[in-house]
């Protein structure tokens, strides 16, 4: 048994992508025998740069999970406090979660505090080492933090190499592609989630989940709707999710193409117990990036058996194969269409169904912390 500190988001930071993941692994965790405990952020970010309604989450407390309030990613005086913390606690294994060079200064500081009792292994999961949203200052930050791990587990070749960019050896890196999202529910009936919804039962629906930024192509989407095929069998787009964004524009693109009577919006916060619900409903689930490196809708699809289509950027195209689970386009409009098209007039949902439920079992949480206990890693980590 090792002890192991998980930093990054959870409770009672609102549910999402990192908070989500954080907790299922900290399960997979224990549930292989180790202590866990998860550190998370007392402040995550401050108002001005937090383009969402709130950070806080309405869910009750996870009560199977040791969950501590510790850091504030703006306050140095914190950031010694926590790592000192850390640094005489002597967990065997800290793994730190990296998604945005904002969180460079908190996390290397606590990381490089850390390593210094000589026994806790530092290993970083990145999820973005180049952001989607670039800013001023982002390359200097990410240097300095990439400084700090033992280790890194990454979970697409485009991290792996944006790491290598930023000087990190290959032998300090393992890849291991993200584990699917189990911990939303049992699949359920079409009929039955259309209705928790009030969705019509009948008729053809593509989902877009999650918080919606510009960089993840919604306005290709709308675009795509536009299309006279799609129109003819009444495909409907559920846009479900928050906007990071202002929202007009895209409510302007709606009008102006005629789609918005094809077009149900629940732009609001999806809480966990919620999830199961959109996919269930759906027919095929869409993921237009402009940009990417990995994505969890893509791992909530494979779990509720849903087609998917993606665009061909990122990591995307290594976690859909392409015309087996789902389609692999450019991100562009007319491939959109194109490809939704074929997915209804040719009644691909049964075959590409039973392609989820094979490719998803290479998707294991066990071989995740496998990357991340593997003996292997001893040299290079100590």
């Amino acid at each position: 048994m090792q002890k192991i500190v998980i930093l990054g988001s959870a409770y009672p930071l609102r549910g999402g992508g990192l908070a989500t993941f954080n907790e299922r692994l900290a399960r997979a965790f224990m549930e292989a025998g180790h202590e866990v405990i998860i550190y998370t952020f007392s402040l995550q970010y401050p108002k001005i740069l937090f383009p969402g309604k709130s950070q806080m989450s309405d869910e009750g407390c996870p009560e199977d999970l040791d969950i501590r309030v510790k850091v504030n990613s703006i306050n140095p005086f914190n950031w010694q406090k926590t790592g000192k913390e850390l640094k005489q606690m002597k967990p065997d294994i800290l793994i730190i979660r990296y998604w945005l060079p904002f969180m460079a200064p908190s996390l290397g500081r606590i990381a490089a505090i850390t390593k210094k009792n000589k026994h806790t292994r530092i290993i970083a999961i990145a999820d973005n080492i180049i952001p989607h949203e670039k800013r001023l200052g982002d390359k200097h930050l990410t240097r300095y933090f990439v400084k700090k791990p033992h280790a890194f587990v990454c979970m697409t070749k485009k991290v792996r190499d944006d790491l290598i960019s930023f000087s990190v050896k290959a032998e300090q890196i393992r890849l291991v592609q993200h584990p699917l999202y189990d911990n939303f529910g049992d699949k359920m009936a079409m009929s039955e989630a259309r209705k928790q919804l009030k969705l019509p039962e009948d008729g053809k629906i593509v989902l877009f989940f999650g918080f919606i930024r510009d960089y993840k192509g919604l306005d290709l989407l709308i675009q795509a709707m536009d299309d006279d095929r799609l129109r003819k069998m009444d495909v409907r787009l559920l846009v479900s999710g928050e906007f990071y964004v202002k929202p007009e524009k895209y409510y302007d693109l709606a009008e102006k193409l005629r789609v918005s009577d094809r077009i149900i919006w629940h732009t609001e916060f999806i809480p966990n117990d919620k999830v199961r619900y959109y996919f269930c409903a759906a027919d095929v689930v869409a993921q237009p990036y402009k940009s990417a490196t990995q994505s969890g809708v893509t791992q909530i699809a494979y779990h509720f058996d849903k087609p998917m289509l993606v665009t061909n950027v990122g990591g995307l195209p290594e976690m859909v194969e392409d015309e087996k689970v789902g389609y692999v386009v450019n991100p562009d409009a007319i491939e959109i269409a194109d490809s939704l098209a074929d997915f209804f007039e040719k009644n691909r949902a049964e075959a590409m169904t039973l392609g989820v439920r094979t490719e998803k079992k290479r998707f294991s949480w066990e071989r995740f912390i496998q990357a991340i206990l593997n003996e292997s890693h001893e040299e290079i980590i100590r």
